[in-house]
């Protein structure tokens, strides 16, 4: 069995771990109810609760309890935070016995939203320390696959000490896969130099990640105020089941409208939930994490895949299950689905993976795609390009769900925006000196940052002039008789 490491930086990248380890938690706890320590457990979680012997935990209330991050065989979280307050928050909560005191990483001061305090200043002063951990870490996976990096990109420690962990895990761990969850300010961001955190992050991300899953808060925000909208309205509330909802690890509607953060949280949580699924359970077509990386990246730099979620929730009084299993399929490549701002079916596909859990079966697939492939432009030599997975178990509250990614131009727009608000404050070299007086911090790391995000833009933009060109099949060999 292969493992995972997850490493979670900063406040925003806290708060998401800590709400995909909750809501692991409660698939598990969905799955197994007799709370026996079975392979599924030990495959991310290992057994601490002395009082239970060797049989397992115990649940309580629905959740498997006496349970911590596993340190020897899967997936294990290291915590990393400039200032103490999330991570005091989780280690005070209700998951505080899942993670090992001696795999936190904090500070007091903060990086002040600036890039070059995290990724310069902290970097220099915690690498040392960062590394033993990752490296300890690393000593107890017998056959270790994959780092998980959870971060934002427009505060100060997600994006600059985000990335220098990244650079490490290149050079201490050149072999295994860096997986990158990474979320984006919006444009009315209430953090100043968020572009420039955001641009100087993007650098490296280009360089050192082999897949980055970017994720907008203000798509984000559309999804959540989509599915208040929805329950508020009346027409439909009464039928929502009230464990499905995507933003809501509890399923309580006053949860989802008392924290409209927590809400957002929760659909990044509930992405790498997705993703994760074939690691933690059976499945008729398992997908290994590395198999996404091979297939969906013909291109080092253009390693960017675009995550949708479907279904949002699920109605109770719909009992239709063809019909809900075909519309899963088309919501997944609809505009309102994607947790960045844009549209990929107007926009050209390099690959696109399909991750299905549920009762859902291989021809249910395979109809869907042919039914689909028509109204998608995919790069003509790779008319193909599809990768599918099938889990057995659906997410809590759904008889089946559906995560979709897609290598696709669309966002290209996104990275355009982005630097057209970093022109706008480097023009006036707006604010530069807070970065300047940082040691190792030049004025050529901001040049030499906007034109690497040029250089992507371009090789976007190059792709998308082929897109009007005929679509043509493939040559196939062809066998003389």
């Amino acid at each position: 069995m292969t493992q995972s490491v997850v490493v979670q930086v900063g406040q925003c990248g806290n708060q998401v771990g800590c709400r995909f380890w909750d809501l692991a938690l409660r698939e598990h706890a969905a799955v197994n109810k007799k709370g026996i320590y079975d392979e599924a457990l030990s495959s991310f979680f290992r057994n601490v609760d002395t009082r239970s012997g060797s049989d397992g935990p115990g649940i309580y209330k629905g959740k498997i309890c006496s349970l911590k991050a596993r340190v020897r065989q899967s997936i294990k979280a290291l915590l990393i935070d400039m200032e103490e307050g999330v991570v005091n928050e989780i280690l005070q909560g209700p998951l505080r016995d899942m993670f090992d005191s001696k795999q936190l990483i904090t500070d007091v001061s903060g990086s002040g939203n600036n890039w070059a305090v995290g990724h310069k200043l902290y970097g220099c002063q915690y690498r040392e320390n960062i590394v033993e951990k990752l490296r300890k870490t690393a000593e107890h996976c017998d056959c270790l696959q994959c780092f998980f990096i959870i971060h934002s990109m427009g505060g100060g420690t997600g994006s600059g000490l985000g990335t220098f962990v990244l650079n490490l895990l290149e050079d201490e761990f050149p072999e295994v896969y860096r997986f990158v969850t990474s979320v984006y300010p919006s444009g009315e961001d209430d953090v100043i130099t968020s572009p420039y955190n955001s641009v100087l992050a993007m650098k490296e991300l280009n360089e050192h990640a082999d897949c980055v899953l970017p994720v907008e808060n203000e798509s984000l925000f559309d999804i959540v105020n989509k599915i208040n909208q929805m329950i508020n309205s009346g027409k439909l509330g009464s039928t929502v089941k009230q464990n499905s909802l995507v933003t809501s690890s509890t399923g309580s509607v006053k949860t989802l409208q008392e924290k409209p953060f927590d809400a957002m949280n929760n659909i990044v949580a509930n992405l790498l939930l997705n993703l994760t699924s074939s690691a933690r359970f059976e499945g008729s077509l398992n997908m290994d994490l590395n198999e996404i990386s091979m297939n969906l990246v013909p291109f080092p730099r253009l390693h960017y895949l675009v995550s949708s979620l479907t279904p949002l929730y699920t109605l109770a009084d719909v009992n239709v299950p063809s019909r809900r299993l075909d519309q899963m399929f088309s919501d997944a490549f609809s505009r309102d689905h994607q947790l960045i701002q844009a549209d990929p079916k107007h926009s050209l596909y390099l690959a696109c993976a399909l991750l299905v859990r549920g009762n859902v079966q291989v021809s249910d697939l395979r109809r869907n795609i042919e039914r689909l492939k028509p109204s998608l432009h995919f790069v003509s030599w790779n008319q193909e390009g599809w990768k599918t997975g099938l889990c057995s178990v659906p997410p809590v509250g759904h008889s089946h769900s559906l995560l979709a990614l897609a290598n696709n131009t669309c966002v290209k727009p996104t990275f355009i925006e982005l630097k057209e608000r970093f022109m706008k404050l480097y023009k006036k070299k707006a604010h530069l000196h807070h970065y300047l007086q940082i040691d190792g911090m030049e004025q050529s790391c901001f040049s030499e940052a906007v034109s690497s995000l040029s250089d992507l833009i371009e090789e976007y933009n190059e792709l998308d002039v082929t897109k009007g060109g005929p679509r043509t099949d493939p040559s196939r060999l062809k066998i003389a008789v």
